[in-house]
C-alpha cells in the first residue's frame, strides 16, 4: 500500500508530448570554390547538379523538398541550407566525391575554411622537381 502512493505521487504531467520540441534550427553550410572556379578548371553549374542529385534525405537521394535547399550566393560559392539532421562531413564526403568523379581530387583539396560551417577548395602545394634542383 506504501509503494502504490509513492507511485502516484511521481505520475508523469499529461502535456509531455508538447514538451522538448522547440523550434528547429536551420543550419547554412558554405563551400567556397573561388580558386579552381577562376581558374576555370571547376563548373559551378555541375557541381551544385551534382550536390542535388546525391544529397540524401531520410535515406533516399533526389527527396530535398523543403528540408534542404542549394544556391549559388556568388558566382564562386555553393550555400546549403538544411532544416534538420544534416552533417558538415557528409557534404565534404560528396565534393570529395564529385572532385574525384572529375579527376581534380589529385589537384585539389577540401579543407575547413575560417567559419565553423564553412569548406574551402584549395590546390595542393606542388613542388617542381626542376625548381628543387635549381635550388640545390
Amino acid at each position: 500500500p506504501v509503494e502504490d502512493e509513492i507511485f502516484t505521487e511521481v505520475a508523469m504531467p499529461q502535456d509531455t508530448k508538447t514538451r522538448g520540441k522547440g523550434k528547429k534550427s536551420e543550419k547554412v553550410f558554405r563551400i567556397n570554390c573561388a580558386k579552381p572556379v577562376e581558374d576555370e578548371i571547376f563548373d559551378m553549374a555541375s557541381f551544385t547538379k551534382y550536390l542535388h542529385d546525391r544529397i540524401k534525405v531520410n535515406g533516399k537521394t533526389g527527396n530535398l523538398g523543403d528540408v534542404v535547399s542549394i544556391d549559388n550566393p556568388d558566382p564562386s560559392s555553393v550555400e546549403v541550407r538544411a532544416k534538420g539532421p544534416f552533417s558538415k562531413r557528409y557534404l565534404k564526403y560528396l565534393t570529395k566525391r564529385f572532385l574525384k568523379g572529375q579527376s581534380l581530387r589529385d589537384y585539389i583539396r577540401v579543407i575547413a575554411g575560417g567559419n565553423k560551417n564553412a569548406y574551402e577548395l584549395k590546390y595542393f602545394n606542388v613542388h617542381n622537381e626542376e625548381e628543387e634542383e635549381t635550388a640545390e
